[in-house]
């Protein structure tokens, strides 16, 4: 079992930047394949991003690449999401996820563990 915990959301203007992390305890983060996404009020949780457990591959969504960088400090059990050019259709609530295994995963019944989502609000 793991207990994930997002911070670092918050009210930015477009062009801005944002870091949210996501603190893993209980076990170890090392053990684990991460993953952010993402729900914006009326539509369905959408893949934003993830990482294998060593961190030495990722994967983004179309609507990020190239903004958003996924990271992992494994000695820290910590998982990052560094988010830059932020535009307002990036406000959503932001989800960190875990689930056993080596590799990446974007499907969201693909992991097993969640945080309890941090705010990203970006005005134009």
């Amino acid at each position: 079992q793991v207990q994930l915990v997002e911070s670092g959301g918050g009210l930015v203007q477009a062009g801005g930047s944002l870091r949210l992390s996501c603190a893993a305890s209980g076990r170890t983060s090392s053990n684990y394949s991460m993953g952010w996404f993402r729900q914006a009020p009326g539509k369905e949780r959408e893949f934003v991003a993830a990482i294998s457990r060593g961190g030495g591959n990722t994967i983004y969504a179309d609507s990020v690449k190239g903004r958003f960088t996924i990271s992992r400090d494994n000695a820290k059990n910590t998982v990052y999401l560094q988010m830059n050019s932020l535009k307002p259709e990036d406000t959503a609530v932001y989800y960190c996820a875990a689930r056993g295994g080596s590799r990446y995963y974007t499907g969201r019944s693909e992991y097993d563990y969640w945080g309890q989502g941090t705010q990203v609000t970006v005005s134009s």
